[in-house]
C-alpha cells in the first residue's frame, strides 16, 4: 500500500492514551468541545419539523448541480444582510454536503498534484488530510501574535512560488479568533484565488460583525465557504456552500461539473434551509450571546493567573492563551489532565512559535467551562 493514509502513523499519542486512562479512572472536565449538540445547544425541534413537513408531500428527486434554487436564494439573502452587504447572484452559489466537501472541490478545481496552497501557520488540523487526498502541498504563512494574530504580509509574499494556486483564509480564525476587518493590500498584490472559510462568522466578540471578504475585495477571485453546522448548530444535518465573488466567476462552469459529479447535498436539508434562515436566527442570536458571555467570564477567570496571557479574540468561540513558565505543550496538557481538565496543546494546531499555548473552547457548557477553568488556574499556581 502507498499514499499518505496507508503510511501515516495512526498510533494514539501520549495525550490520547492518558485521556483514555483518565476516563476509566473517573473522568475529567473536557474544555475542548466543539460539538454544540453535546453542549446543550440544540436547534429548536419545532422549527426543524416545520421546515421539513412540506417536503414529504411534494417529494421529487430533481437534482441541480448548483443546488435547490430556493435554498440558494436564502443564502444570497443572508449575504445581502451581512455587514457590509455582499450582493451575490444565485448562479454563483453552489450547495455542498459540507464545508469539508467544499474544500475538496476547490483543491480539485484549482490544483494539480504537486501544486501548493498557502494556509495560516496556526490552524485547525483538517486541511492536511484534505490536501493529502489531492496530493496538494500546504505552505504556512505566519501570523503576528502581538498584533492579535494579524496576517504578516511579507510571510505571504515569501511563500508564493510558481506552483501556488490559492490562499486559504479563515475569518474568524480557528483557534485564535482573528477576524479580517479591512482590505489587505497584500492579497490584491498577489492576486491569487482566495478560499475564505467563514463558518464562525456569526460568532463575534471584540468586533460587532465579520465582513464578507468579497465585500472588502470586490474584484479578487474569492470562494466563500460556510454551512449550517456552526451557523445553526446542526452538525448532524450536513449542508454547506461555496459562494463565488469577483473574478472567481470564471471558475463557475468547472465547479458546476465538479458538484454535478457528486450531488452529495441532501435534498431534504436543502428544502429545509429557507425556513432555517427565516425562523432560526433568534436561536443563533441566543447561542452566540451565550458564547460571548462565556468568553468574557473565561477571560476573567484566566486573568486570576499571572501565568496565563490571554488575547481576547475578535470572534469565534475558542481561546488560545499563552502559558508562561512552560515550554513543553504536551507535558503541560498531560499535567492539566492529571489535575482533571482536558485542553488541547498548541501543536495540535500547527503552532511552533515561542512559548506554550493551549486551546480552550467556550462553546463548552458554561458550568463545566467555568469549573474547569478554576481548576486550571489553581493548577498553574
Amino acid at each position: 500500500m502507498t499514499g499518505f493514509f496507508a503510511e501515516g502513523d495512526l498510533t494514539p499519542n501520549r495525550l490520547e492514551i492518558a485521556r483514555r486512562r483518565k476516563q476509566l479512572e473517573g473522568g475529567y472536565l473536557d474544555l475542548t468541545g466543539s460539538n454544540p449538540t453535546s453542549q446543550g445547544l440544540l436547534f429548536p425541534p419545532e422549527i426543524l419539523q416545520t421546515a421539513s413537513i412540506g417536503y414529504w408531500k411534494t417529494r421529487l428527486y430533481k437534482p441541480d448541480p448548483f443546488g435547490w434554487l430556493p435554498a440558494r436564494e436564502a443564502i444570497a439573502h443572508y449575504y445581502a444582510s451581512r455587514t457590509p452587504p455582499l450582493s451575490l447572484s444565485v448562479d454563483n452559489i453552489f450547495i455542498t454536503a459540507s464545508t469539508s466537501e467544499a474544500y475538496s472541490h476547490l483543491f480539485a478545481l484549482l490544483c494539480q498534484p504537486g501544486d501548493n496552497v498557502l494556509m495560516p501557520e496556526v490552524t485547525y488540523p483538517l486541511f492536511e488530510y484534505l490536501a493529502a487526498i489531492h496530493h496538494v502541498e500546504l505552505r504556512s504563512y505566519r501570523m503576528d501574535e502581538a498584533a492579535r494574530w494579524a496576517l504578516i504580509p511579507d510571510s505571504l509574499r515569501e511563500q508564493v512560488d510558481e506552483h501556488t494556486r490559492a490562499i486559504l483564509l479563515i475569518s474568524p480564525h480557528n483557534p485564535t479568533g482573528m477576524i479580517i476587518q479591512s482590505a489587505q493590500a497584500v492579497l490584491e498584490e498577489i492576486g491569487l484565488p482566495i478560499i475564505c472559510d467563514e463558518v464562525f462568522a456569526e460568532f463575534t466578540y471584540r468586533t460587532t460583525h465579520t465582513p464578507p471578504l468579497g465585500a472588502l475585495h470586490p474584484t479578487l477571485p474569492i470562494f466563500h465557504l460556510n454551512g449550517i453546522s456552526k451557523l445553526f448548530a446542526l452538525p448532524d444535518m450536513k449542508l454547506g456552500w461555496i459562494a463565488l465573488s469577483g473574478s472567481a466567476l470564471e471558475y463557475r462552469d468547472r465547479l458546476e461539473l465538479l458538484n454535478d459529479t457528486y450531488l452529495s447535498a441532501s435534498s431534504l436539508v436543502q428544502y429545509m434551509l429557507p425556513t432555517l434562515f427565516e425562523q432560526g436566527m433568534p436561536f443563533v442570536t441566543a447561542m452566540t450571546q451565550r458564547v460571548r458571555d462565556s468568553l468574557a467570564r473565561a477571560i476573567e477567570i484566566m486573568g486570576h493567573s499571572r501565568y496565563l496571557k490571554v488575547i481576547p479574540p475578535d470572534g469565534g468561540y475558542y481561546l488560545f492563551p499563552k502559558v508562561e513558565t512552560w515550554s513543553d505543550e504536551e507535558a503541560l496538557a498531560l499535567y492539566l489532565l492529571e489535575q482533571g481538565v482536558l485542553v488541547h496543546p498548541g501543536y495540535y494546531y500547527g503552532y511552533e512559535g515561542a512559548g506554550a499555548h493551549i486551546m480552550v473552547s467556550c462553546l463548552t457548557e458554561p458550568e463545566m467551562l467555568f469549573k474547569g477553568l478554576e481548576i486550571l488556574v489553581r493548577a498553574l499556581g
